[in-house]
């Protein structure tokens, strides 16, 4: 990954994956795997079956999200109303997302875990709680 990757839509970032008998290692650092400077990270689990997390874009946050265990469906709804699904099922992938997409997660497996990598600290103002607000403030 260089960081003059085009990251204006949602694309998948595959981490740099140390193999070993005794387990496989996985890592990223800011510049070289994220392109933007981590302000927070925070993390969902235990899920109940069948429950969607998310449904909402932010104004200027960037994320990148990652199945650290299990896997689960990210769904990336585009202004036109099109979607797009990520199947994030692998602790080396990571789904980067840029400000202004919508998106929401559902089919969470067992146990899952997934790690959610922020550009901003958490500010309620940067969501964006409703698809036409979205669609208004893109254009």
């Amino acid at each position: 990954m260089s960081l003059k990757d085009d990251f204006s839509k949602p694309k998948i970032i595959q981490f740099p994956k140390i193999q070993d008998p005794k387990g496989n290692l996985t890592f990223m650092q800011n510049p070289d795997q994220v392109p933007f400077q981590i302000k927070r990270t925070f993390w969902t689990y235990d899920v109940p079956g069948g429950e969607i997390r998310g449904g909402h874009a932010y104004k200027s946050q960037q994320e990148i999200i990652i199945a650290l265990s299990g896997s689960f469906d990210v769904i990336v709804t585009n202004l036109d109303g099109t979607t797009e699904k990520y199947s994030l099922n692998r602790s080396y992938y990571g789904l980067y997302l840029p400000n202004l997409t919508w998106r929401h997660m559902e089919n969470f497996s067992t146990n899952s875990l997934s790690l959610h990598i922020s550009s901003k600290e958490f500010t309620d103002e940067d969501y964006v709680r409703e698809f036409e607000l979205l669609q208004e403030l893109s254009q």
